[in-house]
């Protein structure tokens, strides 16, 4: 793929990514009692169209969006809650299979004609790998499939505050940690038998996003806007089939 200029592209333009990349890795992992606050104050929709704005997401998606997500404030926050929950369970986790999978692997294994198994998937191993190229791991005291589109979107906000000099990249005699994204400045123990951790190649941003992440986003948001029973999940997949087709 054609090499841009990592210095080309101003600070502030990676930390309006790494907001953007935030805010829908939020929308999609599994529902906290700060995403429902969020929504019943209004401060998740004032932060969409701000941060949406910055990043030049489509305007008409973002004003449907704020609109519709009104229909949040004030509502009860442990009714609420409980209520994305059960949408979640019901589109991301399913029984006995999700609405509309969460995984990378799973997307590439039916487009492949093969049978979607998680971990142990060609696109599995190799978003693992490829994060921990970059010092990225699992979080601690969980196993889930590092392919899952909560962590994809943030390893790539990890990648844009990286080029932001927003959090400082593992140096390459430093051993490899498993970090939790949400939080990539936050200090993160090692073991010290762990294997050296290279150096985070200039390309990764770029790399990741159009190898592993737009090859599979934009069917799965199509997806979830057409299977989502509540306006929050499919104003959320709106906006992320917003992102642009290429990394810039």
């Amino acid at each position: 793929m054609e090499q841009s200029n990592p210095q080309a592209v101003p600070a502030q333009t990676w930390i309006n990514k790494a907001a953007l990349y935030e805010l829908l890795a939020q929308s999609f992992l599994l529902v906290t009692r700060e995403l429902t606050e969020a929504l019943a104050n209004g401060e998740y929709a004032e932060a969409l169209a701000e941060i949406g704005g910055a990043n030049q997401l489509d305007a008409v998606v973002l004003k449907e969006a704020v609109e519709e997500l009104a229909v949040y404030r004030g509502r009860d926050t442990d009714e609420l809650f409980h209520e994305l929950r059960v949408e979640y369970t019901h589109l991301f986790v399913g029984a006995p299979e999700p609405a509309v999978s969460p995984f990378a692997g799973v997307w590439w294994a039916r487009n492949a004609g093969v049978q979607p198994l998680l971990f142990v998937n060609k696109e599995s191993m190799a978003v693992e790998r490829f994060m921990r190229s970059c010092g990225i791991g699992s979080r601690e005291g969980t196993n889930e499939p590092l392919d899952h589109l909560g962590s994809e979107l943030e390893f790539l906000q990890y990648l844009c505050l990286l080029r932001a000099d927003a959090v400082a990249a593992p140096a390459a005699s430093e051993p490899t940690t498993a970090v939790a994204v949400v939080e990539p400045g936050a200090a993160a123990s090692a073991e010290p038998s762990a294997p050296a951790a290279p150096a985070v190649p200039a390309q990764a941003y770029e790399d990741f996003y159009a190898v592993h992440f737009s090859t599979w986003v934009f069917e799965f948001a199509a997806k979830t806007v057409k299977e989502a029973r509540v306006p929050f999940y499919r104003l959320a997949a709106r906006a992320l089939g917003a992102l642009p087709a290429t990394p810039l």
